[in-house]
């Protein structure tokens, strides 16, 4: 379904019943390498009818892989990390190629996913136990047994392709789901890759299932009866119809959503702390990440100094191709995209805010969708770029006369994805990281721990992802009681 090059490949099916089968329609999706502006690659866009065949395949799988037991799925979850982690150099390579993502960002993109799969192997032993729970009534004793859910459908985004599924196909297979994914349609090639691992890694025909397309082809996975539950990653107002289509159905939803994290600075931060993590806590991938701390709450007595510090590793970061070790910015993922970033550089001016650096296209890349990382001061809390998701690398900074202001301005926020302190005082900044309306907050660094469930508060989302906590949801409850034993 490839061709012999890695920096190009061609998909002409759908991957169902652990094959490649042709696609039913003509239409196709045009991939774009973001850092030359040229196309490196097309893919089917899937039908209401091909998704049919991929449900249909997922649903002749789920009784012998529900049957199979977490033991025994949890072997091919194993079988399937060490695939994927085998294809390191493949996945990181056509990623780049696909989103523009520096090189030095995929590179571990593929150890990363082989490490959220391994890790939801270990868990197989929690599932494995029976639980026998007394009533309270003599005699009477329930079993409650976890099943399940059905056919899941996974949609993902194009910012992290491969590290978002394995968040979402780890627990799902691990419940023993069976399940339909689709990427996004910037970041359909890799798919290539991914079906290599699964044959390879000899998970059942049927049990993963891979679709590419567009907003189409997801709501077909999201309507189709046969689907018994959705997992999606993407921007707040896709999410919504999401919602709406799954709560007709009473289907249930996992939901990831957009962000606006703010980063607080208290008064007693390590200047050269905030310097060293500021790239990957705020600019990662970028700037096109769903948890990035893009608002910089900096204390007003110590504002110049540390504005002075953020310009400096903003003005100071490496933009350029995306396939050099050295970059640390690339491209956005899009020209659409690249325009939203413009559009929204040019609404902070208007607002009165002022670029500090940045701000423009870099002029030594006439080709390819790059933007300057740009720092906005002069900024306030009401503002339209301190309030929205940009998703590309732009910060805004604002000060703060106190703590609870800060953590007022912390809270002033739609969004509750993530957020971070950066503090000398780590009990202090534990304290304050405790008062964030935000599902996961960073003290001097920002990583997602798979072992830790990650999900948004308010309009970031529903539900978790990671940790044990996200296997729940691809599983449904049956309780029996009688005399049993």
């Amino acid at each position: 379904m490839r061709s012999n090059s890695i920096d190009t490949a061609n998909l002409t099916g759908i991957f169902a019943d652990g094959r490649w089968i042709a696609a039913d329609g003509d239409d196709l999706l045009e991939v774009v390498n973001p850092a030359t502006e040229r196309v490196i690659g097309y893919a089917p866009m899937a039908s209401d009818r091909d998704v049919d065949v991929a449900v249909q395949a997922a649903t002749r799988a789920l009784p012998a892989w529900s049957a199979a037991g977490p033991t025994a799925r949890a072997f091919v979850l194993s079988r399937l990390a060490i695939e994927v982690e085998a294809r390191a150099e493949d996945f990181g390579r056509i990623v780049t190629r696909e989103n523009g993502s520096p090189v030095q960002e995929t590179t571990s993109t593929a150890m990363n996913a082989a490490r959220i799969l391994a890790y939801y192997a270990s868990l197989a032993g929690s599932l494995d136990c029976e639980d026998l729970r007394p009533s309270g009534v003599a005699g009477l004793v329930s079993r409650v047994a976890r099943r399940p859910v059905g056919v899941a459908g996974l949609i993902t985004p194009w910012n992290f392709p491969l590290s978002i599924l394995a968040m979402k196909l780890g627990p799902a297979l691990l419940a023993g789901c069976t399940v339909v994914a689709k990427p996004a349609p910037e970041t359909p090639l890799h798919l290539a890759v991914l079906a290599e691992a699964l044959v390879a890694a000899e998970v059942p025909p049927g049990v993963v299932n891979l679709v590419a397309g567009g907003v189409s082809t997801g709501q077909a996975i999201v309507e189709h009866p046969g689907v018994a539950k959705i997992a999606f990653t993407g921007s707040t107002e896709a999410g919504r119809q999401i919602a709406v289509a799954c709560a007709r159905q009473l289907k249930p939803v996992t939901l990831e959503l957009g962000g606006k994290s703010a980063a607080l600075v208290l008064d007693d931060v390590d200047a050269d702390v905030l310097r060293a993590n500021l790239m990957r806590a705020s600019l990662r991938n970028n700037g096109q990440t769903c948890y990035a701390a893009t608002r910089l709450l900096l204390p007003r007595a110590r504002y110049a100094e540390l504005v002075d510090a953020v310009a400096d590793v903003v003005q100071g970061a490496v933009v350029g191709d995306p396939m050099r070790e050295e970059t640390q910015v690339g491209p956005l993922v899009s020209d659409r995209q690249r325009q939203r970033v413009e559009d929204y550089v040019a609404l902070g001016r208007s607002e009165g805010a002022t670029v500090a650096t940045g701000g423009s296209r870099p002029q030594h890349l006439p080709v390819g969708y790059y933007v300057e990382p740009t720092l906005f001061t002069d900024s306030n809390p009401g503002m339209r770029i301190a309030r929205e998701e940009i998703f590309g690398p732009v910060l805004v900074a604002m000060p703060y006369a106190d703590e609870d202001e800060g953590i007022a301005m912390v809270n002033d926020s739609p969004f509750g994805l993530a957020g971070m302190v950066y503090g000398d005082d780590l009990d202090r900044a534990e304290r304050v990281a405790c008062r964030f309306e935000a599902g996961t907050v960073g003290i001097n660094s920002l990583v997602l721990n798979p072992v830790a469930p990650f999900g948004g508060w308010k309009e970031s989302g529903l539900g978790v992802e990671l940790g044990p906590e996200a296997v729940t949801p691809y599983l449904r409850y049956q309780s029996v009681t009688g005399n049993l034993r």
